[in-house]
C-alpha cells in the first residue's frame, strides 16, 4: 500500500503561480510513474501531467503545456507541479496518483494509476 499526500493548493489570481507537492510513501518511489489529474465541478477527472520512473521523462495535456511543469525528487519521495500563468479554467481539485505497474509508457488514463491522494483545491480568480 502506498500513501499519497498532496499539498500546496489555494487561491491564486489569474496569471499567478502555484506549486503543488505530492509525497508518496515507500522505498520504491523511484520505480513509480507519477501523475497529476484534476477535476472541476461537474466535470470528469482529467489528466494533467505525468513524469516517468527514474529518469523523469514528462508528458502534459495540451491545455497546460508551456505553463505547468512536473518534476520529481526521488530522494524526497516527492513530485511537484509548478503552475504558472494560471487561468480560471485551471480551477479544480488536483490529485496526485501513482502508477506502480507501468514500466516504460506514461499513461493518461486514470484507471492506470493504482494509488491516489485525497486531492488539493486550486482556485484561480479572474
Amino acid at each position: 500500500q502506498v500513501q499519497v499526500v498532496e499539498s500546496g493548493g489555494g487561491l491564486v489570481q489569474a496569471g499567478g503561480s502555484l506549486r503543488l507537492s505530492c509525497t508518496a510513501s515507500g522505498r520504491t518511489f523511484s520505480t513509480y510513474h507519477m501523475g497529476w489529474f484534476r477535476q472541476a465541478p461537474g466535470k470528469e477527472r482529467e489528466f494533467v501531467a505525468a513524469v516517468s520512473r527514474r529518469v523523469g521523462i514528462t508528458y502534459y495535456t495540451d491545455s497546460v503545456k508551456g505553463r505547468f511543469t512536473i518534476s520529481r525528487d526521488n530522494a524526497k519521495n516527492t513530485v511537484y507541479l509548478q503552475m504558472n500563468s494560471v487561468k480560471p479554467e485551471d480551477t479544480a481539485v488536483y490529485y496526485c496518483a501513482v502508477d506502480s505497474n507501468s514500466i516504460v509508457t506514461l499513461k493518461v488514463a486514470s484507471s492506470s494509476y493504482d494509488f491516489w491522494g485525497q486531492g488539493t483545491q486550486v482556485t484561480v480568480s479572474s
